[in-house]
């Protein structure tokens, strides 16, 4: 799994995930990748925080700058993000419906193989797995409605 930080023509930025470099220039050679925000399919590759991580420090204004780069730029931003991010959990996750505590218990203890799963699980299921030490994360999802 490979994740590249991508923009739109109007500077729309946000996240791709992709299982190799070559699957994601073929993807942007079909026209399969698309701004969240705006639907506009001219996509490029933009410097990742990653990649910036790795250079000299930036200071005063410099910082600034890369600063603006990197983080999303308002509040819808961020939930298309967070929206985007979701979506590519559920598509690369198996479901398990209301069976997620049995299963993430048996895949915790080597019981069945290891795979991303998702589910539902009650309020007391979710606190008995991360007292079992059981790595589970709750993650809402943002429905469109939500947005305004």
């Amino acid at each position: 799994m490979i994740i590249y930080d991508l923009s739109c023509r109007l500077g729309h930025r946000f996240e791709g995930w992709f299982a190799n470099a070559g699957d994601f220039e073929r993807q942007l050679v079909e026209g399969l990748i698309l701004c969240p925000q705006c639907n506009s399919h001219d996509i490029k590759r933009i410097p990742s925080a990653v990649a910036l991580a790795g250079q000299k420090r930036p200071t005063g204004r410099e910082a600034a700058r890369v600063a603006s780069a990197v983080l999303p730029q308002s509040g819808t931003a961020i939930i298309a993000a967070y929206r985007q991010f979701v979506s590519a959990l559920i598509e690369h996750s198996e479901d398990v419906d209301n069976s997620f505590a049995m299963e993430a218990r048996k895949i915790h203890y080597n019981e069945a193989p290891q795979r991303a799963i998702r589910g539902n699980a009650t309020s007391e299921e979710f606190a008995e797995l991360a007292d079992e030490g059981v790595a589970v994360v709750r993650l809402p999802i943002i429905g469109e409605e939500e947005l305004n």
